[in-house]
C-alpha cells in the first residue's frame, strides 16, 4: 500500500521556483501543520540548500561515526533522499537540521558499493530499490510497510515532482503562490516531465481550498483526480 503524497512548492505566479523572494517562514511554518511521517527532498534540492557541489565532504566530529539513538518520543518526520548516484556526503550536516528525526537514502543496485559503504560507516540507513535508477513507486511502499510512512510531504524541485506526477504517484498539491512575475526560458517550474504528445494526458486537479495569507499570497490545495497515461 503507498502512501498518500503532497507535492508541496513555493512559486511565482508564472510558476517559476527560483529567482523570486520565497517567504520561507511562512513555507515551513505551513509545512509543519501538514502532520506527515516523512519528507521527500530530492538529491539536487538538498546540494542546493546546502550550498555544495555533488560529492563534496565536509569536516566531521567523530559523533557522525557513531550510532544515534532513537527517540520513540520524537515524532518529527523521517527525511528520505534519493541518491542512488552517491552524490550526497554531507549527511552530519544534514542531521542537523531541527525539523527531521533521521535520514534514510534512496538508493539502486547501480549505487557505487563505495557509497554504501560510506553511509554504513556513519550510521546512515538505506533502501536499495530499482536497477539503474531508484524505483519510487517500490520505495514508497517500502516506507509505508517497513517505516509505518502513511503521508509524505514532498519538499522538491521540478524533477522528482514530475517524475511522482508521471508515475502517478501523488495525491495532492500544494502551492504557495508569491505575487511576483519571474519570466525567463528555462523550465524551472514545479512540473518537469517529457512534453507530452496530446492534451489527453494532462493530469486532472480538483480545486480543495483556497486561502489568501498575508501580503497577496495565496495558499492553493488541489486534489489529483487522475494519472497521466504512461
Amino acid at each position: 500500500m503507498l502512501p498518500w503524497v503532497i507535492l508541496y512548492n513555493a512559486m511565482s505566479l508564472d510558476g517559476r521556483i527560483t529567482g523570486f523572494d520565497a517567504d520561507v517562514e511562512l513555507y515551513y511554518e505551513l509545512a509543519s501543520k501538514l502532520d506527515v511521517d516523512a519528507v521527500l527532498m530530492g538529491s539536487n534540492t538538498v546540494l542546493m540548500g546546502f550550498g555544495v557541489k555533488p560529492g563534496e565532504t565536509l569536516e566531521e566530529s567523530e559523533e557522525a561515526f557513531k550510532p544515534r539513538a532513537e527517540d520513540p518520543d520524537d515524532h518529527r518526520p523521517l527525511l528520505v533522499v534519493p541518491d542512488s548516484k552517491g552524490r550526497i556526503r554531507i549527511w552530519s550536516e544534514i542531521l542537523k537540521m531541527p525539523y527531521i528525526k533521521d535520514v534514510l537514502v534512496l538508493c539502486s543496485r547501480s549505487t557505487p558499493i563505495e557509497y554504501l559503504n560510506f553511509l554504513d560507516e556513519r550510521y546512515i540507513s538505506y533502501l536499495v530499490v530499482g536497477y539503474q535508477h531508484v524505483d519510487l513507486e517500490n520505495a514508497l511502499e517500502e516506507l509505508n510497510t517497513e517505516f509505518g510512512v502513511k503521508k509524505i510531504r514532498v519538499d522538491s524541485g521540478g524533477t522528482l515532482n514530475g517524475i511522482l506526477l508521471r508515475e502517478g504517484l501523488a495525491d495532492e498539491v500544494h502551492l504557495l503562490i508569491h505575487p511576483e512575475l519571474v519570466g525567463g526560458i528555462t523550465p524551472n517550474s514545479i512540473f518537469q516531465a517529457p512534453d507530452l504528445k496530446d492534451e489527453y494526458h494532462t493530469i486532472k486537479l480538483q480545486l480543495a481550498s483556497m486561502e489568501k495569507i498575508k501580503v497577496d499570497i495565496i495558499y492553493l490545495k488541489y486534489k489529483i483526480l487522475n494519472e497521466v497515461l504512461k
